[in-house]
C-alpha cells in the first residue's frame, strides 16, 4: 500500500489519554475503524480528522506516501 502510518495512532492516543474503550464508548471512532488502524488501513478523512485533533497533529504528521520499488 503506498500511504502508510508513521506512528503508531492507538499508542499515541492512549498517550493522550484516550484508550480505545473510551474512542468508542464516546463514539469518537468506532470499532471498524480502531481496527482498520490496528491493521495499518488508512481510515477516512473523517475519522483522520479526528484522530488530527485529538492528537493536535496535521495528517502528515500521521501517514506518509511510501515509494514504489
Amino acid at each position: 500500500m503506498p500511504i502508510k502510518y508513521k506512528i503508531n495512532v492507538l499508542e499515541e492516543l492512549k498517550k493522550m489519554g484516550y484508550n480505545t474503550n473510551y474512542l468508542r464508548e464516546n463514539k469518537i471512532l468506532g470499532e471498524s475503524t480502531i481496527q482498520n488502524i490496528r491493521n495499518g488501513v488508512i481510515v477516512s478523512a473523517n475519522n483522520l480528522s479526528k484522530i488530527c485533533e485529538l492528537l493536535n497533529c496535521q495528517p502528515g504528521d500521521i501517514i506518509e506516501h511510501e515509494e514504489q520499488k
